[in-house]
Parts: structure tokens; sequence; C-alpha cells
């Protein structure tokens, strides 16, 4: 698969890139959005497989550079970096994205209610897929990336079994920190940032917030998400640049843990099935259509990968 070097500069937003180019940068933001809706699937995985990390991480470290400056008073410096920024590319990335989390949240919520197995089956695939896809990443692989992918999933396995009680009534300030928190999955592949919400106690909320269009809640997740992503963006990008390799090895640990988060069948909790749940079970009765739906997603995965292949090359 081929990407672009994540120490490269970024194509500047004066570039315009045709009709299409656009259109096709919006849904894979729609897609991001939506992965970022469920419980285990991560924004950043999806970018992974569309061809488009390396350059979303540095329009993104980019967008902080130039906020960091308005921060501090240099609103020249500010609308320098902001005149550098990759618009073309991070403005319909990021509408599709914001529609997806708008349109789809009730839509997710209800599959994931109404069909836990099935729901969870697709994304078990998708991130099956993505693990082969990443695997294709790493520029020289090594033994240890091997190994350090397997620690990473270990670790990764038994932290996200580690489950909170859900907040009750939750603080502006709370929707703030959980902002911070949840954002940096939308440029880190394998780890989910609804999980992340999911094991604090807070993904109800902010999914009700959604929803009910809560603007309070709202603005201060808005806050949190924006001050995060700045900081975590930027040191994201200097780990890219220097340690590509490692980095990647770690992505694809945290991505063989969430496996855990996605078994469709968990065990010892009633009712609860599917995303989200992290006790596992045996399959259960609705076995062959989940697995059928679990392998044709990572085919989709593997193949969309060699199509973007096949276009940059």
């Amino acid at each position: 698969m081929a990407v672009q070097p994540s120490g490269s500069a970024p194509v500047t937003g004066r570039v315009r890139p045709s009709g299409a180019s656009v259109l096709l940068l919006a849904l894979r933001g729609f897609a991001i959005g939506s992965a970022d809706l469920v419980p285990g699937v991560s924004g950043g995985t999806v970018a992974l497989v569309t061809g488009i990390y390396p350059r979303l991480v540095s329009a993104v470290d980019s967008g902080a550079l130039a906020a960091g400056r308005a921060l501090k008073g240099d609103f020249r410096g500010a609308l320098r970096a902001a005149g550098r920024l990759d618009w073309w590319f991070l403005a319909p990335v990021v509408a599709g994205a914001a529609l997806a989390v708008v349109s789809l949240a009730r839509v997710v919520e209800d599959l994931l209610r109404d069909h836990p197995v099935r729901t969870a089956a697709v994304f078990f695939g998708l991130i099956a897929g993505s693990v082969w896809v990443a695997g294709r990443i790493i520029r020289e692989p090594r033994v240890l990336h091997g190994v350090l992918a397997g620690l990473v999933g270990i670790g990764s396995f038994v932290l996200f079994g580690l489950r909170s009680s859900v907040i009750a009534d939750p603080g502006w300030y709370v929707f703030v920190g959980s902002g911070a928190l949840a954002i940096c999955a939308f440029i880190l592949p394998g780890v989910s940032g609804s999980f992340l919400l999911l094991a604090i106690g807070m993904y109800q909320h902010v999914l009700a917030t959604v929803n009910d269009a809560r603007l309070v809640h709202l603005t201060g997740f808005a806050i949190g998400a924006a001050v995060g992503l700045g900081f975590f963006s930027r040191f994201l990008h200097w780990l890219l640049h220097r340690h590509h390799d490692v980095v990647v090895a770690a992505m694809i640990g945290l991505m063989l843990g969430s496996f855990r988060i996605l078994w469709p069948w968990p065990a010892g909790l009633g009712d609860e099935t599917g995303a989200g749940a992290t006790v596992l079970g045996p399959p259960g009765p609705d076995l062959v259509v989940p697995v059928g739906l679990a392998a044709a997603s990572a085919l989709l995965v593997v193949g969309f990968s060699a199509w973007v292949h096949r276009r940059a090359g």
C-alpha cells in the first residue's frame, strides 16, 4: 500500500483537486465518522485502510500548529500557518466525518441494540482486514515488530476488559475531558473513541447528547476534542517521522487487542452482545450469517486497499 511518508510536506491548501476527488475524500471522512460511533472501531483504522492516514496526521498537525500560534497571540503567524494548511483535503474529510456522526448516531445505536451480533461481526471483519493492510505499511519488517505487536496486543486485550459503570449526571467539564480523551482515536488506529467513552462510563451520555442536540454538553465535548487533538496530533506526527515502523507495529497490536471488544458472542452478561462487551464466550446459534459478514467485510477492506495501492502506484 503506497502511503505518503509522514515527514513529507502536505499539499498546500491552494491546490484545488477535482470535484470527484473532493467527493471521495468526503466519503472517506464519512466512513471515519461512522466507525468512531461503534465501540471497538477506530476512525484512524478507516483512514489507514483508505490510504489517507499519513496525510490526515500531517494536516491535523499543521492545524494544531496554526491554532497554537493563535492562542499565543501570534495572529499573523497563525494566518500564515492556516494558509499552508491542506484545506482541500482536511475540509471534506472533517465535513464527512461530522455528517456521519450527526446523521448516523441514532442508526448505529439502533443497530447495536437490535442486531448486535451481526453488527459486531461486520466490524470484526473490518479490523481483521485492517491488520493485514497495516502489516504492509511497515517499511522494513523485523522480528522486533512482530514481538512488539504481540505484546501491545496482549496488553490492550487486558486493558480493554476494564469497564466503568455509567457516570450519573456528568457536568459540562466531564464532557470536556471526555472529548479530549476520545478524539485521540480519530487519528490512532486500534483505539476506539467510542470504547474509551464506554470504559469511563460516558458513551451513553455522549450519544444522547448528539441525538438530543444538548448544546452546552456538545460545546464542552467539542472544546475538549479540539485541545486533545491539537496536543496528540503533534506528538503522533513526531513519532511517525522518527519511528515509523515501531509506531505502525504498536498500532497493529492495538487493533489485535480490539478484537476483544468486537467479539460478537460475549459471555456472562445476560442479554449484552455485540460490540462493546468484553467477556468472551462461545459462538451462539446465529453463526453462519455473522461469519459470512465478517469474511465479506475483511475481503472488502483488503480489496479496497489493493485498489488504493494500484491507484497510487
